[in-house]
């Protein structure tokens, strides 16, 4: 039993060991200073790397982060350059810009909504989602995409209808850019005032061209800063920058007259195999034009399907001899400087001689002794050099120019030209010279410039300045027609004089085709010769009217020129009265000009 207790029993450690534990001390082996040089030395380069680092990014890289920061939270908004709409005087559109989109697909991207992450589609899928969206054969989109990774061109001119339905399709890899695209609802109708804009979008003709500047909006590029979210935040924006440019330019031109006229003149160019017609409606009071309608034309929406010499306004930059429509202008001087009395005479015995040159009447006859409202009416071309002859060459030619018929027209009409007058000291010293003028030939101007002036006798005498925009209006406000303007120039009275005799070559002379009932019109014809280099064309002529109404209180004057028409009967009377009268018939309509007089019986009948 000792044993086995000394067995169980635990044995102490002797006291020696135990003292020995409690007093060790651990002994580190020293650190060689090497190795305390080597980690100082990691720790001050790898510092010394990020104080580097940190310059390099927030001196030499601090402006390219920067920028970079931005482009990402901030979204760029360039404009597409739209241009300003164009509508007449009742606000009918002219010109306008629509958005188009072009079709660009990047085969290597093309995927479809729900595609698992990196499948990618086969052109031929993606030809047989779009063909029938574009209405294209999918042999066309395959072929278009054949071969090529990326920026293929699959079609151009999209509406905005075609182009949400291509978005609505999803797919990837397909790209739709937007673009403005000049459009002109009335096709050829303006297109003589107008012009257009060419594939650049660059004008080439018209008021898009005289007008560029006023045309184009004022638009800019615009950034928007967004929160990390994408949501826009309203710092940093400009004051206006928002700013929507909804303004338009106004033309005092009338859609509903300018196709009368139009459709008009077509028809009798064609009838008379003519070379060209024009007709141009004028405001008396303020010089407005309500028409200015050529033929032939050309839309504008298809331009290079035309010659580039359709695309200018003849009426307004060709020169031409006015004729006979230019006799009530002198007869007005001839009062101006007490050279005839109103209820003179002169004797037209069918041809003289002047300085060695015949003159003649058109039809080689004599009228006798006429008074003046008859020298209208049968257009004395004799009858007219015996009145003219009564005013001193310098003061016609004094007069001829302060009508402004060698000066460039005060007007917005686009390439207006000034007229061709011969010199003081020629009309002084070739009495030939003042002989024509005085029924309307040897001198040229355009017939805008008539208008103008037969404006100034229908007015009472002031010389107002052609023009066919009211300005730039906002939103749905037109503007109203200006108040009377002009310089007077004749006296008002001599003005209704020359109106009342002009209103017997209507009621009696070869102006009769132009009479409606009720209506008290005003006009005279014109068949004059044509010219070419300075020489006279055997057989080429060019015929016109001149119409005023009303003329107890004149509003309109209507000028209708038709070039070069063929044909032993082709003249003024035949020819451009018939036009003039279409014309007056729907102004007297949209105006709602009243008659001036009761209608008989068998008128109304």
């Amino acid at each position: 039993m000792g044993s086995l207790g000394l067995q169980g029993r635990r044995t102490p450690a002797p006291r020696d060991d135990r003292r020995r534990r409690r007093n060790h001390v651990v002994d580190f082996q020293p650190v060689p200073s090497r190795r305390l040089w080597v980690v100082y030395g990691l720790l001050a380069a790898g510092l010394s790397g990020l104080a580097l680092r940190l310059a390099w990014v927030q001196v030499i890289q601090g402006n390219e982060l920067l920028n970079r920061a931005r482009a990402i939270q901030t979204q760029t908004i360039t404009p597409l350059g739209r241009r300003r709409t164009i509508v007449d005087r009742q606000g009918r559109l002219v010109a306008l810009d629509e958005e188009r989109f072009t079709l660009w697909a990047h085969p290597r991207y093309f995927s479809f909504p729900g595609d698992d992450i990196g499948r990618l589609r086969s052109p031929l899928d993606v030809a047989r989602k779009l063909s029938p969206v574009l209405a294209k054969p999918m042999g066309e989109l395959l072929k278009a995409m054949d071969g090529r990774k990326s920026g293929v061109k699959l079609a151009s001119e999209l509406d905005p209808e075609t182009a949400q339905r291509v978005r609505e399709l999803g797919i990837s890899g397909v790209d739709l850019e937007a673009y403005p695209q000049r459009v002109y609802p009335q096709a050829g109708l303006f297109a003589n005032v107008v012009g257009f804009l060419n594939l650049e979008r660059i004008p080439q003709a018209g008021l898009e061209q005289s007008r560029d500047r006023d045309l184009r909006r004022q638009e800019a590029s615009r950034s928007l800063r967004r929160g990390a979210d994408g949501t826009p935040l309203p710092d940093g924006l400009k004051p206006g920058v928002l700013y929507g440019d909804d303004l338009k330019l106004q033309l005092t031109l009338d859609a509903r007259l300018q196709q009368v006229a139009q459709m008009a003149l077509a028809k009798q160019v064609k009838k008379w195999k003519a070379t060209r017609g024009a007709a141009l409606v004028m405001d008396v009071s303020n010089g407005e034009l309500l028409t200015l309608a050529s033929t032939p034309t050309y839309n504008p929406n298809q331009f290079w399907k035309f010659k580039p010499g359709l695309f200018r306004e003849w009426s307004v930059q060709d020169l031409y001899e006015p004729g006979s429509t230019f006799k009530p202008i002198n007869l007005a001087i001839a009062l101006q400087e007490n050279a005839i009395d109103p209820s003179g005479k002169v004797n037209d015995s069918g041809q003289l001689t002047i300085g060695g040159w015949p003159i003649f009447n058109h039809d080689r006859k004599g009228n006798g002794v006429i008074d003046f409202p008859t020298v209208l009416q049968v257009s004395s071309n004799v009858g007219m050099v015996q009145a003219m002859r009564r005013v001193q060459p310098s003061r016609f030619w004094h007069w001829l120019q302060t009508l402004g018929i060698d000066n460039t027209p005060d007007t917005d009409l686009p390439g207006a030209v000034a007229g061709q007058l011969k010199s003081l000291e020629t009309f002084k010293t070739q009495p030939i010279e003042p002989a024509t003028a005085a029924f309307g030939q040897g001198f040229n101007l355009t017939p805008l410039k008539l208008i103008q002036l037969h404006a100034m006798l229908a007015n009472g005498g002031r010389l107002v300045s052609p023009h066919i925009t009211r300005g730039l209006r906002s939103g749905d406000d037109l503007a109203s027609a200006p108040p009377a303007s002009g310089v007077q120039l004749i006296r008002p009275a001599i003005a209704q004089t020359v109106l009342n005799w002009m209103e017997t070559v209507v009621e009696k002379g070869s102006g009769r085709g132009v009479q409606i009932p009720g209506h008290r019109i005003g006009g005279k014809t014109g068949t004059a010769q044509k010219a070419r280099n300075g020489v006279y064309v055997p057989g080429a002529k060019i015929t016109s009217f001149i119409a005023h109404l009303p003329i107890n209180k004149p509003r309109y004057v209507v000028l209708v020129v038709i070039d070069e028409p063929k044909g032993e009967n082709a003249y003024g009377s035949t020819v451009a009265v018939p036009v003039a009268k279409q014309i007056i018939e729907a102004l007297l309509v949209l105006e709602k000009i009243p008659p001036t007089r009761s209608v008989p019986t068998t008128a109304r009948q």
